[in-house]
């Protein structure tokens, strides 16, 4: 059992994470903007609601006893950044190190930054023109996850769907990617919370796909 704090918990990614890290038995907190978004109810969920800012109350009663932090942090179907993760990184970067919470897992997209050139042609096209917005903030996201002091996995699905659980898909810090590459967010969610007690990728990237 773990004590984990989930950011991003009322999107597409973090409902499955809610839903799955519950039945794995661990003790999970949710950080939301809106709590009627979240309708899970468990003895073992606490919601907390606020605003992600480490001057926060909520945030940092949030984050204090947790040992570890999992990110779905993102804009979901909006192609407008509104510098969400740029605004909120730097806090919970620094709300993690006040409260001496030192593993994060956190969520990208397949392509950022110098993994653009690894990406295939089709997702190449979709970020060049339709996510041109988010990558850029995205891109900032990593960079400051990557230089902070924690024990962080950076990592890079592929494009997400509504498919169905698996628990079969490649993992690698480095995939040869299809033509046409998927996860499901439910999969995505899956390989998330294996990570808490998986060492492989601590201070690495991790690219996800099907």
């Amino acid at each position: 059992m773990k004590r984990l704090l989930i950011l991003g918990a009322t999107g597409g990614t973090g409902l499955h994470l809610v839903s799955q890290a519950l039945e794995a038995g661990n003790e999970v907190t949710a950080y939301v903007r809106d709590a009627t978004k979240l309708e899970v109810k468990h003895e073992r969920l606490r919601v907390v609601v606020g605003p992600i800012a480490d001057e926060a109350r909520p945030f940092r009663d949030a984050m204090t006893g947790q040992q570890a932090v999992i990110s779905a942090l993102g804009r979901g179907g909006s192609l407008q950044s509104e510098h969400v993760i740029e605004r909120c990184v730097p806090s919970v970067l620094s709300a993690m190190k006040a409260h001496g919470v030192g593993r994060l897992i956190f969520t990208s997209a397949i392509g950022v930054g110098a993994a653009y050139s690894e990406a295939p042609l089709l997702s190449k096209v979709v970020i060049r023109v339709l996510l041109k917005e988010i990558y850029p903030d995205k891109l900032i996201g990593e960079n400051l996850v990557r230089n902070s002091d924690l024990e962080w996995t950076i990592v890079q699905p592929a494009g997400l769907t509504n498919g169905q659980l698996t628990r079969r898909y490649r993992a690698a810090e480095h995939l040869r990617h299809r033509m046409v590459a998927t996860i499901s967010r439910s999969d995505l969610a899956h390989f998330l919370l294996s990570q808490l007690d998986d060492r492989t990728y601590v201070r690495r990237i991790a690219q996800l796909e099907y």
